[in-house]
């Protein structure tokens, strides 16, 4: 493969609907050769949670004047076009990009090389077959762990580590292959569910973790249900 995107991303979690996209990092290469990167912070218009800020070193602060996800992605799948990508379980990231793209009605289907699935039959004997370990097993310089650009930087590399190896004797493993994610377009927020989540939150001094106006019809109605089952209704006093 000579003509391909390499896309890594750091998220705030692990569910691409309830979760969102931090930073992206790709890395564009043409006959073999890298001709273009594009990186960025995205604003998540919700709050980082801890354990996040402590793997990947992203604060509010980094990402406060950052661009939306809709900008940045966008961006993404202009940069991507038609080339196929690669990446590190690269179905996760995908999945992210192509929940936000449908959301905003961008087309984004791919094909991909995933070094993870490489690793897994090249290497089946290591106890791991990780980013970070096989880093290490390979003698990968690794500066910037869980940094999107370094990570898509450093598979890259593992890339053309595990071609060079194998490819000649299992051209198989080489070969690009459909990604299947299947999404369903998700409407913005109503100002229904935005009057009443205001509400909600003022009669029950409630500080949301996410920017109201930035959901999805179905994560307000999420939202909500959780804050009725949890705090109850509002309760209007009857005048006599």
């Amino acid at each position: 493969m000579k003509d391909f995107v390499v896309l890594d991303l750091e998220t705030t979690g692990l569910t691409p609907k309830t979760d969102r996209i931090l930073e992206i990092g790709a890395i564009k290469v043409v006959d073999g050769e890298v001709k273009e990167r594009y990186s960025t912070f995205i604003n998540p218009q919700m709050e980082i949670p801890p354990r996040i800020t402590s793997l990947t070193g992203i604060t509010e602060t980094m990402v406060k004047d950052a661009p939306c996800r809709d900008e940045a992605v966008r961006t993404l799948v202009e940069f991507c076009k038609d080339l196929p990508l690669l990446g590190h379980n690269i179905l996760f990231d995908y999945s992210f990009v192509k929940h936000d793209a449908v959301n905003l009605g961008l087309e984004f289907e791919k094909e991909a090389l995933d070094t993870l699935t490489i690793a897994r039959q090249a290497l089946p004997e290591l106890e791991s077959r990780s980013l970070e370990f096989l880093c290490g097993y390979f003698g990968i310089r690794r500066e910037n762990a869980h940094r999107a650009m370094d990570d898509a930087q450093e598979t890259l590399e593992l890339y053309h580590i595990l071609e060079h190896r194998y490819a000649q004797e299992h051209p198989e493993w080489f070969q690009t292959r459909p990604l299947v994610c299947k999404v369903k377009k998700e409407g913005p927020i109503t100002r229904a569910q935005i009057g009443y989540l205001k509400d909600l939150t003022e009669y029950h001094h409630l500080k949301l973790d996410v920017e109201i106006g930035s959901m999805t019809k179905n994560e307000a109605s999420r939202m909500i249900d959780t804050i009725l089952s949890t705090y109850g209704r509002i309760v209007r006093k009857k005048h006599v």
